[in-house]
């Protein structure tokens, strides 16, 4: 059936890409007519080709599509084939760019090509055999209403009830080992083990019938069919006994046992699932619901939503601060610890930034609002977690493949397993028991919760320590950095030049910064405010300067006192015929400006001003720490090569460049990777952009600029180099945990089938073994959030 789809095309600049991004179009398996409108910058498609293949041909024609994005929640999924089915259903909808379905968050991240309605997309789910629950249905919140429900609407209740029907089941079992005979009337055995079938066991009769609607198996169908095997056989020899030899020998012990585990098994999954997002649930604590704002002149508390940015709110001591800003008032010191992983509170005092979520400890501060809601940094950081949490690992293709074809494949296994003990060894009961068995144990909920859960608790773990991952792709990529290039400036140093050396030629040396002084209070260069800062420090007066003048590329000039001054670089200095004493440089590596007089007799010296910028007291363990696991560090810098060189011997550091370009730091990457280095990029500034592109992973500081965060795959919250390495040990961690978490899914089912299907493995101990195996996974995976890094 042939539709139209409009699509939103991005980076189109005249009419010869409208006519490109066309003919690319029209080149498509299943298209038969593309028009591109410039002015509106929209494809319209008609056809019936596949979303993926009318997207990959844009972006192979050097365009991009604009992609909407849409989170939901998704009900009755049980395992990893409920996930696969649900994805499947979505990218049937023309329009759907992708869908990624997160098992253990029971969400869904939808990325549209074109508006299409959450009508379509829930009746598109609801097809598949589950729910979606949109913006307009939201989704109760389990953990805190349970203490309000009856006890048969708790979550809990379908395990305690059942288990109570099924004790007097199995106790005869535990009484064999004795030799004592407690085994109950064939009647009795009916009795307990039918409302544990049917009432108990409902959930499972009625998702395997979705499931079966939908033309699919999941793992609820294969319990359904084993434990109804099971009850079925024990009617059919309880009715066909002919009362000699004394009781019929029945198995509803084994299905009342196997719907008992399998429902304490979901429970614990279920309560251990909600344990790998307490990290993201910490940070939406965060956000204070109230503010005490100032409006019409007078201060009034209103709900944190409604503020607006430039609004001033007021914060009391050990309230959490609404909004991000300045201090326009007070000072205080501020807990940012959930939200920069910084433990040590910081001093906030006028002028400074503080962050909208951190705690303010004991002074009363008024802050003016700079970014508000959903522009305030701490709903980005929550935005790149659930991203994070929500992304599936190159890794989970294969398990994603592997689940769409494992239930008709167990469904074959257990179908042989009956008629090879019915027909070769002849007893039909023990081939039906076996068969229970093999539907129990291969039970795929491990296999689907093996990748995201450990994600989620890598991810979190990451957050509380200050670290950002974009994505689980950057976790791989982490994984095999065996190169890492440094910015220099704000990165492995401080980042604020400091004066520390002053050489006076003829006046005296306050005479001399005073000079300085005067003519640097204008300019908003880093070397000089370290000049102002110093001279504040030391209470020189401030003189005045007139005929002030900046000269592009080279300093300043002025008059103070009638005496015509510059201060400026050495390449000025040289430009008006000065012989500069280097000799006079007492700092090795140091930025050097120089203060030159114009007399009648023409220009001189008066003096050489040096400036160091330190590196930061954390960087040189920070290189060692990553040095250690066998990864070569590298400095990429604009500054001088005697700076440069002198920060690289400071730090130990295995190769620097210095005087680079920003456009040259992404062309010394490439020279890295082209010589076999897997090479992630640190730094902070829009000039390091174009190196963390480039780079196999790019990390990038927060304390910098909003472009270098962009760029970045991992973004640290605080200007810690050390933290580098802790991101890289944490991604190692996170995805050996994946691997973990795999093989063991893998294991009980490969190991698990064979067994039951050659009658060694009992439907009970089956039931507690695929009941195990989820549990198991998830716990390993929460072993990460108690790992330092």
């Amino acid at each position: 059936m042939s539709t139209t789809m409009h699509i939103a095309v991005k980076g189109m600049t005249c009419v010869s890409c409208a006519s490109r991004i066309e003919k690319a179009l029209l080149k498509v398996n299943g298209v038969v007519n593309a028009t591109v409108n410039l002015a509106t910058e929209t494809a319209t498609i008609e056809g019936v080709a596949s979303t993926g293949d009318i997207k990959s041909a844009i972006i192979n024609a050097g365009y991009d599509v604009e992609l909407e994005s849409r989170q939901f929640e998704v009900k009755g999924m049980t395992c990893a084939s409920c996930a696969g089915r649900v994805e499947k259903a979505l990218m049937k909808i023309s329009g759907v760019g992708s869908a990624n379905v997160n098992l253990a968050t029971e969400q869904v991240s939808i990325s549209l090509l074109e508006n299409i309605t959450n009508d379509t997309l829930v009746a598109a789910v609801r097809d598949a055999g589950y729910e979606l629950i949109t913006a307009d249905e939201p989704a109760q919140s389990e953990p805190k209403q349970d203490k309000r429900l009856a006890f048969y609407q708790k979550d809990s209740w379908p395990v305690i009830g059942s288990a109570i029907l099924t004790l007097p089941l199995v106790l005869p079992m535990i009484g064999m080992l004795f030799g004592a005979d407690w085994m109950l009337p064939a009647f009795w055995q009916w009795l307990l083990a039918t409302p544990v079938q049917f009432y108990f066991g409902s959930r499972f009769y009625k998702a395997g019938w979705s499931a079966l609607k939908a033309g699919s198996g999941n793992m609820d169908l294969l319990v359904a069919i084993g434990t109804s095997a099971a009850y079925g056989l024990s009617l059919y020899l309880w009715y066909s006994f002919d009362g000699h030899h004394g009781a019929p020998h029945l198995y509803f012990e084994s299905s009342a046992a196997v719907l008992t585990l399998v429902l304490l098994g979901k429970l614990l999954e279920k309560r251990a699932k909600r344990r790998t997002t307490d990290a993201l649930h910490a940070l939406e604590n965060l956000k204070p619901t109230t503010a005490t704002v100032l409006r019409d002149a007078q201060w009034q508390s209103m709900p944190a939503a409604q503020l607006v940015s430039g609004d001033v709110v007021k914060v009391l001591p050990g309230d959490r601060i609404p909004v991000d800003g300045l201090v326009i008032k007070g000072s205080s010191h501020v807990d940012e610890a959930l939200i920069s992983g910084e433990s040590i509170p910081l001093h906030k005092s006028l002028d400074q930034k503080v962050t909208g979520g951190s705690v303010n400890l004991d002074g009363v501060l008024e802050i003016k609002a700079t970014a508000v809601g959903s522009e305030s940094t701490l709903s980005k950081i929550i935005r790149l977690v659930e991203q994070a949490q929500g992304a599936k690992a190159p890794v989970q293709a294969l398990v994603d493949k592997i689940s769409s074809i494992f239930v008709p494949v167990v469904l074959l296994i257990a179908t042989i397993t009956v008629l090879t003990w019915g027909l070769y060894f002849g007893d039909w009961s023990q081939g039906i028991l076996h068969a229970v068995a093999v539907l129990v144990i291969a039970c795929p909920c491990a296999l689907g919760l093996a990748t995201p859960a450990a994600i989620m608790a890598g991810t979190g773990t990451a957050a509380r320590h200050g670290i950002l991952v974009k994505d689980a792709i950057a976790l791989e990529q982490a994984t095999k950095i065996d190169y890492v290039v440094f910015d220099k400036t704000g990165t492995l140093t401080e980042g604020k030049p400091e004066l520390v050396q002053i050489t006076a030629f003829d006046d005296a040396e306050n005479v001399l910064l005073e000079h300085a002084y005067g003519l640097q209070q204008h300019s908003e260069h880093p070397l000089a405010k370290a000049v102002i800062s110093y001279a504040i420090r030391h209470q020189v007066s401030l003189p005045e300067v007139t005929q002030f003048t900046v000269v592009a590329g080279k300093g300043v000039k002025g008059e103070i006192h009638g005496r015509k001054l510059m201060f400026g670089s050495s390449h000025w200095m040289r430009e008006l015929g000065l012989s500069l004493p280097t000799d006079k440089i007492q700092i090795k590596g140091a930025s050097i400006s120089w203060l030159a007089e114009l007399t009648d007799a023409g220009v001189i010296l008066a003096g050489l001003f040096c400036f160091a910028d330190k590196a930061k007291p954390e960087s040189k363990q920070a290189v060692k720490a990553l040095q250690q696991r066998g990864i070569k560090v590298a400095m990429l810098t604009g500054d001088s090569n005697d700076s440069a060189a002198q920060i690289a011997a400071e730090l130990n550091l295995d190769n620097y460049q210095a005087e680079v370009l920003p456009q040259g730091k992404a062309e010394a990457v490439a020279q890295y990777q082209q010589q076999g280095f897997k090479v992630a990029m640190v730094g902070d500034g829009i000039n390091d952009a174009p190196a963390l592109a480039q780079s196999d992973l790019g990390i990038a500081m927060a304390t910098g600029t909003e472009v270098a965060v962009s760029a970045a795959a991992i973004t640290l919250m605080r200007g810690n180099p050390e933290l580098v390495a802790s991101s890289l040990n944490l991604a190692s961690a996170t995805y050996r945990n994946i691997q973990q978490n795999l093989f063991w899914a893998f294991a009980f089912n490969t190991v698990g089938i064979p067994l039951a299907a050659m009658g060694y493995l009992n439907p009970v101990i089956a039931g507690a073994a695929m009941a195990c195996s989820s549990v198991l996974v998830i716990s390993n995976a929460l072993r990460l959030q108690r790992k330092s890094f």
